[in-house]
C-alpha cells in the first residue's frame, strides 16, 4: 500500500475493525478524529458514556477503548500501514486517550509485530462475546500459553485460576451481582444501557438476544442483563461445572495502564478467537473496590485486577449492534 492510497475509505475500514472491540455495556465509549495532513487517527474518550455508578473512576471506559486501539492496530497492520502509537498525549486533556500516525509505503517501519498483528484481523468480526454454557472440555495448555503470551505482549499478565482460588473468586462474582441487584443507581446504569428489540432499534447496548440464558445454579457467572425485572418463561440451564476464568491485571492502575490491559485484553479474545475459544466475562467484582483487591491470588497475586474472562468451548454468541461510523469519526485536513 502506497501513501497515495491512505484514503478516507480505508480510514472508515480502520474506524470500523476498532469500533468493534467490546466495552462495559456496550456502550461504545469511543470517538475517533483523523487529520489528513499528518495521517494521525486520535482516539478520544466519549464521557458521556461513562458509567460514573459503577465505574466512577472511568478505569472500565478506558479498558474499552484501549480494545477499541488495539483493533485499529491490527486493522492498520492489515491494510500494509505501521501504526505509530502514543498513549495520553496531551496531559492536560484526560479525553485524548491515543495518538495513532498511519505511515505507508516501501519506507514505512514495519517488524515481525506487524505480521502478527496482520494475522489476528480475520478474527475481528468472528469475536462475540458469549453469554451461553460452555462444555467441559479443558483449553489445552498450549493455547493457555498462547492467550498468556497475548497478553504479555501488550503489558499485562493473565492468569488461569485454580483451586482454591478459583472458588473464591466464583463467590466473589455471585456476591458482586447481588451487591449490583441492592444498588438502585448501578440497577438503573445498567437498566439504561439493555435494549428490548421489540421496541428498540439498538445501535449500542446490551439487545435482548444476546442476553443468553439464566444459570439455573445462580452462580451468576455471566452478569444477568434482566436485573431484577427477569422475564417470565426466560430459559434456566446448567453451565459449566468448573468454568475456565482468567484474571487479567496490570503491575498499576493508572489510565495508561487501563489502555495497556484493554489492549491486552482484546488481544487475548482475538487469539482466543483464532483458536475456536469462545469467551465472555464476569467483571462484577472488579467493579467493586472492596472485593476488587480479594481478586488477587492470595500466594502469587500482586497486581492489579483489570478484568475476569471467561473461556471455553460452546457458542460464539451473536453479533450486538454499533454505532455508524459518522457518529463515532470525524475527518480533518
Amino acid at each position: 500500500m502506497s501513501a497515495q492510497t491512505l484514503t478516507d475509505t480505508v480510514v472508515a475500514d480502520l474506524v470500523a475493525d476498532a469500533t468493534a472491540a467490546p466495552s462495559m455495556h456496550n456502550a461504545q465509549p469511543w470517538l475517533f478524529r483523523y487529520t489528513r495532513g499528518d495521517r494521525t487517527l486520535a482516539l478520544r474518550a466519549d464521557f458521556e458514556r461513562a458509567m460514573p455508578a459503577a465505574d466512577p473512576t472511568t478505569r472500565a471506559l478506558h479498558v474499552g477503548c484501549g480494545a477499541a486501539l488495539l483493533n485499529l492496530r491490527v486493522s492498520a497492520a492489515h491494510h500494509g500501514l505501521a501504526a505509530a502509537t502514543t498513549l495520553l498525549p496531551a496531559p492536560s486533556d484526560p479525553a485524548f486517550l491515543a495518538a495513532v500516525r498511519l505511515d505507508a509505503g516501501p519506507d514505512a517501519p514495519r517488524d515481525r509485530a506487524d505480521e502478527a498483528l496482520r494475522a489476528l484481523h480475520p478474527a475481528i468480526a468472528d469475536r462475540h462475546t458469549s453469554r451461553y454454557p460452555f462444555d467441559e472440555q479443558p483449553i489445552p495448555d498450549e493455547v493457555r500459553a498462547r492467550l498468556v503470551s497475548a497478553a504479555r505482549t501488550e503489558g499485562a499478565d493473565l492468569a488461569f485460576l485454580v483451586p482454591p482460588h478459583l472458588e473464591t473468586v466464583l463467590d466473589l462474582i455471585r456476591d458482586a451481582e447481588g451487591y449490583d441487584r441492592g444498588d438502585p443507581a448501578r440497577e438503573a446504569e445498567q437498566e439504561h444501557w439493555t435494549r428490548y428489540t421489540k421496541t428498540d432499534a439498538p445501535v449500542d447496548g446490551i439487545p435482548d438476544y444476546a442476553f443468553g440464558p439464566r444459570d439455573a445454579s445462580e452462580r451468576a457467572t455471566n452478569r444477568d442483563f434482566t436485573g431484577t425485572g427477569a422475564p417470565a418463561g426466560r430459559a434456566r440451564v446448567l453451565f459449566e461445572r468448573r468454568p475456565q476464568l482468567a484474571l487479567l491485571s496490570t503491575a498499576d492502575d493508572r489510565p495508561a495502564d487501563w489502555l495497556r490491559a484493554g489492549q491486552a485484553l482484546e488481544r487475548v479474545l482475538l487469539t482466543a478467537t483464532l483458536d475456536s475459544v469462545s469467551t465472555s466475562f464476569a467483571t462484577q467484582p472488579v467493579e467493586w473496590p472492596d472485593l476488587r483487591w480479594v481478586l488477587r491470588d492470595p500466594v502469587h497475586g500482586t497486581g492489579n485486577p483489570q478484568m475476569i474472562i471467561r473461556m471455553g468451548y460452546g457458542p460464539t454468541g451473536p453479533r450486538t449492534p454499533r454505532r455508524r461510523l459518522d457518529r463515532v469519526l470525524t475527518i480533518e485536513p
